[in-house]
């Protein structure tokens, strides 16, 4: 490598060969070409649709006669709607179940396959569940815990317990349906956190060890603080998820009983397809769009997602 210096400028690193290095803006442009088809794909399949989503929330567009611009007229409406704010209620429920289970459920699944076992037989058993379609899951364990012919109520009653109404008791369906869905995922987010903790310097547990420190002072004051770049991650994508439940109440529920779990999502599919109201639907995606935009930054906030203690 040889340094040429010019008269008006500064030194100009050369290759063996005398040819001079590509220059930063030449890697930037192959960069964005490479990220091109994804940005198109974003574009046409996302961003658009996104946009067009948001002049249809200040319309009234019933599919069949052209959108009739009505300003903010939906949000006022959507304001006024016990509904919305039920459903609404309903969906930050099943996501404080959800999220609050299927995390400590996965954390404590990361550290027994860190603790005990790293066998890849048993990390692709864990994450069985999290293949099977929600669908899939849902219909099964609609028969499953049938308050009638289920199995689980079967074991119920064989234990002396009384059977349960899972799906058709207001005061439990959600919390059932959430339930399920943490068994469904957890696995998944468990392989998560044990990548996360693969990270994690083993000669830092070997420190805290020789100092005195026991298994449950070593997860305290070491592994939670460095996964934290994993739970922030974790917590974004699932809480994300958790507000877009659909499928599981569909089959199940349809929304019921009594509205126990009619969702922000199923509410939004039953205004846009069954009543045709698909400015009024658009505007309550809109403002489930805003809400997780702000939870989302929130959380990256409160949690510092972009430091990491691991030094």
């Amino acid at each position: 490598m040889t340094l040429t210096v010019g008269r008006a400028g500064p030194a100009r690193a050369t290759g063996q060969h005398g040819t001079r290095r590509r220059r930063p803006s030449s890697d930037a442009r192959v960069a964005w070409l490479f990220l091109l088809p994804s940005l198109a794909g974003f574009a046409v399949f996302y961003l658009a649709p996104t946009l067009r989503g948001f002049w249809i929330s200040l319309t009234d567009w019933n599919l069949l006669s052209e959108p009739r611009f009505v300003g903010l007229d939906n949000y006022r409406d959507m304001l006024a709607d016990g509904k919305f704010w039920n459903a609404l209620r309903i969906t930050a429920e099943y996501v404080v179940i959800n999220i609050g289970s299927q995390t400590v459920l996965a954390l404590a699944i990361a550290v027994l396959m860190d603790r005990l076992t790293r066998s890849v037989l048993v990390r692709a058993a864990i994450v069985v569940p999290w293949l099977v379609p929600n669908v899939t899951v849902a219909i099964v364990t609609l028969f499953m815990l049938d308050h009638n012919v289920g199995f689980v109520n079967h074991v119920l009653e064989l234990l002396g317990l009384e059977a349960q109404a899972f799906y058709g008791d207001s005061d439990q369906a959600i919390a059932t349906i959430a339930l399920v869905n943490t068994w469904r995922n957890m696995g998944y987010t468990a392989l998560l956190f044990f990548a996360g903790m693969q990270m994690i310097p083993r000669n830092l547990y070997e420190a805290a060890a020789v100092d005195g420190a026991g298994e449950w002072t070593m997860f305290r004051r070491v592994t939670l603080p460095l996964l934290r770049p994993v739970t922030v991650l974790v917590l974004v994508v699932s809480v994300i998820g958790s507000f877009q439940i659909f499928d599981t109440v569909a089959v199940t529920t349809k929304g019921g009983p009594a509205d126990a779990t009619r969702v922000i999502y199923y509410y939004i599919y039953q205004k846009a397809f069954n009543e045709f109201h698909m400015g009024y639907a658009a505007a309550m995606a809109a403002t489930l769009f805003a809400i997780l935009i702000a939870l989302t930054a929130t959380q990256m906030r409160m949690l510092r997602a972009s430091t990491s203690d691991l030094r």
